[in-house]
Order: C-alpha cells, then structure tokens, then sequence
C-alpha cells in the first residue's frame, strides 16, 4: 500500500514508535522557530538544559509580537532574545522583519521536512510541503537541544480538492468550509492532507493560508504535496535548492475523505466568537461594520495585499470606518511599495500598521465599544481583539476589502467591479539585513547573555505524593481557549518573562478572583468540559496555573497541544469516564485524588461523599514519567 504525504514525511524522521493510529511516537525534528511571546521561557528552558549550541538543521528566533514598546519590558527581552540567538548558533530576525510564519516561509521553509514551532500557527509551513507543527516552548527547547517530537500517530484526513475558486472568491474561504464541515474540534489528533486537481490551481500563499488556519480545527497539522507550483514559490524566492518534489503515491490511502468543489464555494464569514460559526456573507449583509483589519499570519502575503490594493485603488473608505492593513514581512511591505499598492492603500484612508502580529493578538487596533470589526485573521475568540464587547468576523482580504469600502458587511461579489488579477511574481525581494545569522561556534561562546529585570527565575513543579489534595478551583464550560486561561494583549504579553507577574492574569476573562482564590487555597484543581485549552500553543496557559498550585485538571476532552503542555509541566490531566459526572462537582468542592497507580487514580469528592473514575490522558511511559518527575525540565535537567 502506497504512502500519503504526511506519512511520507512522519517515515524518514520516525526515531521511536510504530505508525499505527493513535500510537504514541516520536519523530526527528529539522527545524524550530520561535516568537518573542514564547521564546524568552522556551530559551530559559534551553539554557538550563547546559546544551552548548542547538543540535537542529536550524533554528530561529522571531520578534514579531511584543513590539509596542510601552516600558522598558518589551525591548530588554528583544537584547535577551538577540543576545541568546548570538550564543547558540540561532538565527535572529529582528523586530520589523514580520511575522515569523510569513518570514519563515519565504526564507527558510523546505519541503519534506519537519518544524516545530512555539507558535500554534506553525503549520503554515504545510503550504510548501513541509510537516509543520504547533508546541509549547519547552517542547521547542527539547526539540533544540536534540531531542525528539513525542505525539500520537495522527489520523490522515484527506481533502480532496476539485474545481477552481471564482472570482472574489479566495483560499480563506476553503478553510472556513472546511471548519464549516468539522468544527473547531472535529480535527484533533489528525493532519488534513490536501490533494486532488484541484490543488494545482492554488498558489502557495492560497495553500499556507489553508493550513495556518487548519489550527483552528484542533489540527495537529495541515499539508500540501510540494510540486511544481511549489518550485516556482520558492525559486521566484531565490530559493530553488531548497526545493523537492513531494506526493502522495497513487495507491496511497487515507483514514478520511471530505470533498470540496472549490468552483461551487462563495464568501464565507466566521461569526463572533469561534471560529467555525461560519455562515455566507450575502446572509448578513448590511450589517454595519465600524473597524476593519486586514493582516495577520493568515492573509499578509504579496498576493493577498495586491488583491485589497486593487479593490481599493481610486476609492475612499467611509468616515464611519477605520481600516488598518499589516503588511506580513518587509518584503511584502517592500513589494507593495515598489508596485503602488501600498499608495492605493494610503489614498483610501488606511493605517498602515507595522509588520507584526498586532491587532490579531490584541497588541493596538482594537475596535471600539461594542463595535463590530471585521478581520482577515484566524481567531475570533471573546476579548481577544482587546474589547471585550465587540464583535469580531473573520473573513477573506477581498471580503474585508469590500467591507471597508461599504461601511456594511458586503459581498465582494456585489461591488461590481472586476476582480483582481495579481500574478505570482517572478522574483521577490529577498534582503535578509534584518535577519542576522548565527556566529561561528568559537565566538559564540564568548558572547554574553543580557538579562533584563522582567526576566525572572525558572519555576518548576514539585514532584507529586501519592495522593493530590485540593479544592475545586473553577469550573468552565465547553471550548475554553488559551486566552481564556492565559490572555495576551499589551497589557499581559509583556510579562512573559516574568512568571510571578504573569500568574496574576490567569482566568482572569473567566474569574477575575482566580489568582487569588489559588494563592489562598493553597493550589488545586481545574475543571473543564470539552475541547478545554484550544487556540493558542502558549505554555503560559499551564505554567502560570502550575506557579499558582493547580495540580491537576479533569475535563471532558482537551485540545492537543495544550494537553502536552499540561504534562510538560507536571500539571496531571484527567478526563471523565463518564461526562455525567461532569455535572456532579461544583467550585469549592474537596478533591482527593489517589495516585499511587497512576494508571487508575481514584478520585474522591470529599465535601459531596462519592468516588468519580476519571481516565488519566498519558499516551505514553514517558508521558507518566514527565508527570510523576514534577514535568520535563526537571526529568530534562535530572532534577
């Protein structure tokens, strides 16, 4: 039986396990990136590892989130960042350079291998046939310091592709049928493998945007063949030998089919607050929009920027709307500018934003009170925008376009006028200045780490007794996101690197009294119902709760990476045998949770009298030695 692309891949880098369908396995990784959000712990993390120089094909390091500089915290953990790449043989592309899925893409991205990212939105590198996935930063660290990528051997969805898109119909709105079709959760523990003719008709910033949202499902990743509009991508980048031809053998197989005609989709939108309440634009139509934003690690690419350029270009957007647009790396911004986009842009009345994540991660832009924005971004989640009470769609750059130029939700295909024609281009600008490239291993180890005030200490989890004692802490509903647990924003993003400050934020969108409430009662427990910890790789969202005494957490499902991040970090996940029982704790209640055999630990509601079975979710020995060691930097560290 032949192979699918995925496989393919997970075959020449498997190191421990057998591909067999949710058995545990580990895989060899080539490449690792970071961003600032995340790098500062997952380099804590490395460094106290006492490895001399990352052990990876290669390594780098992002600053494209924390860059408005509003106290001293952002730019001293920038020289930290810069000053940690210098050491350990690490590329550094440097604030103003874009966002790391874009850049990284454009300059170092390879078909046929693998990277782990300490972002969830890594798998946009599934655009040029590379097995990219979303991690918390300590599994980066490991990963950089040589170790393997251990996960669950993924279900291979197949997409099958047909068809071509229409006009002011775009690569957005395949991925938000396919959340349509599988929800936010309907993708864990699988990859979505695309194929069919369909594909060929797709340019790579079409692909990359299909799979950096396929996160949104719950994905572990997305992929694409590589083939020979792959190596025109990369050759137009000045890139050609980083090119392979990659494709699913005729006989290959895969555990699910779904089939979308791309000829018969239409403009979708997703509705506040998730990510898959998709519906067609033309059914809301009229709706008044106040703010639009236009970027993001989704919908930043040359392509996608000409497309808005174009539609913009000779009109005015209305007094009632602010439009913002984040070009996605400077060579993007560089590009636009060369071929008048970006003065079309500028004569309608948009912002133009800097080369950053921004607004998507609630860092400037946000919308007014009660407002309604409409955005080319990924995530739509309550608060995330920066207000609370305003209403975010998430929608294609030529639906968002057309948005601007109305005032209302408005279907591109309405405006009459004639679609863009953007043709790929034959050579990009490919300046790497900003980019600064690792010392020779001799003058590395001569260079000194700079370590500002808001870098704080590393904690560890202790090592858990035979029993875990504690009161209910919270207890939260379906689809609890990392920014639930841990929010970002300009106020909370800056404190990354400080663990005692950051703690204070956790569930603080669910329950302001949470930080206080875990400090007085010595620690605990969390409990969740379904697809609890989606969205965000952010490791925060377990280590801040860790720092705060949370023990363990019983849910009725969990999303992929935040459960690994759990067990990084010693925190215990369990999850009901039955859901009933979900309903039979309440906040306050007392727990006791035996587990001196950690394969069936019994958990006892002291305050109401009865015993729950809960399932602990460890897939692996090692899983239960990462638990039962206070998490991985210590069994790392042997501490």
């Amino acid at each position: 039986m032949g192979l699918n692309v995925t496989q393919k891949i997970i075959k020449a880098h498997l190191v421990e396990g057998k591909m067999k369908t949710g058995a545990p396995i580990a895989i060899r990784i080539d490449q690792t990136l970071t961003q600032d959000a995340t790098g500062t712990m997952a380099y804590l993390q490395f460094e106290a590892m006492g490895v001399d120089r990352v052990k990876t094909d290669l390594s780098v390091s992002y600053v494209d989130h924390n860059m408005l500089q509003t106290g001293f915290e952002n730019p001293d953990d920038h020289a930290f960042l810069q000053s940690i790449a210098a050491r350990y043989g690490i590329y550094f592309s440097r604030p103003g350079n874009g966002i790391c899925h874009q850049v990284h893409l454009e300059r170092f991205g390879q078909p046929g291998t693998t990277l782990l990212g300490s972002d969830s939105h890594t798998p946009t590198g599934g655009g040029i046939g590379q097995l990219a996935m979303g991690a918390g930063g300590l599994d980066v660290a490991l990963a950089m310091a040589g170790q393997p990528f251990f996960l669950k051997m993924p279900k291979v969805v197949g997409v099958k592709l047909t068809g071509r898109l229409t006009p002011f119909v775009s690569a957005k709105d395949v991925i938000l049928e396919v959340l349509r079709l599988k929800t936010v959760k309907g993708g864990v523990g699988c990859v979505f493998e695309y194929f069919g003719p369909g594909v060929e008709t797709l340019d790579v910033p079409a692909r990359s945007t299909i799979t950096n949202m396929g996160a949104e499902l719950g994905a572990t990743t997305s992929v694409f063949p590589s083939d020979r509009v792959t190596k025109d991508f990369l050759k137009a980048q000045g890139r050609a030998d980083s090119w392979k031809k990659l494709a699913a053998d005729k006989s290959a197989t895969y555990d699910e089919v779904i089939e979308i005609d791309l000829s018969s989709l239409e403009p979708l939108v997703a509705m506040p607050h998730m990510p898959d309440k998709v519906q067609r634009v033309k059914d809301i139509a009229g709706l008044k929009v106040q703010q639009v934003a236009i970027g993001s690690c989704t919908n930043s690419s040359y392509k996608d920027l000409m497309t808005v350029a174009s539609m913009l270009d000779g009109r005015q957007i209305p007094p009632s709307v602010s439009l913002g647009i984040s070009p996605g790396s400077r060579q993007v911004l560089s590009m636009i500018a060369a071929s008048g986009g970006l003065s079309s842009m500028i004569k309608a009345g948009a912002r133009i934003l800097e080369s950053g994540c921004g607004p998507c991660i609630g860092m400037g832009f946000a919308p007014p009170t009660g407002g309604v924005t409409v955005r080319s971004f990924n995530r739509n989640f309550e608060g995330r925008s920066g207000t609370k009470s305003a209403s975010v769609i998430l929608a294609s750059p030529e639906t968002c376009a057309a948005a601007a130029i109305t005032g209302v939700m408005t279907d591109p295909r309405a405006l009459g006028i004639p679609a863009a024609v953007v043709k790929m281009p034959k050579k990009y600008n490919s300046d790497d200045s900003m980019i600064i490239t690792p010392l020779a291993p001799e003058k590395a180890k001569k260079v000194s780490i700079i370590r500002g005030p808001n870098i704080a200490p590393l904690a560890r989890a202790e090592r858990p007794g035979s029993e875990i004692y504690g009161r209910v802490l919270l207890k939260t509903g379906d689809n609890i996101t990392t920014d639930h647990i841990m929010p970002a924003g300009a106020k909370v993003l800056p404190l990354r690197s400080n663990l005692p400050k950051i703690s204070e934020f956790v569930f603080e969108a669910v329950d302001p009294e949470f930080a206080k409430r875990a400090k007085e009662w010595g620690g605990g427990f969390v409990i969740g119902g379904e697809n609890y910890g989606q969205g965000s790789s952010r490791e925060h969202a377990a280590l801040a709760p860790m720092f705060l005494g949370v023990k363990a957490v019983i849910t009725k499902s969990f999303a992929r990476i935040h459960l690994a991040n759990l067990i990084n970090f010693g925190i215990l996940p369990l999850t009901f045998k039955d859901a009933k029982d979900y309903d039979r704790i309440e906040q306050g209640d007392e727990l006791a949770l035996d587990i001196a055999n950690i394969d069936r630990p019994q958990l006892e509601n002291k305050t109401r009298g009865f015993k729950i079975p809960v399932v602990p979710q460890l897939s692996s020995g090692r899983d239960r030695e990462l638990i039962l060691a206070g998490g991985a930097l210590n069994l790392a560290s042997g501490k």
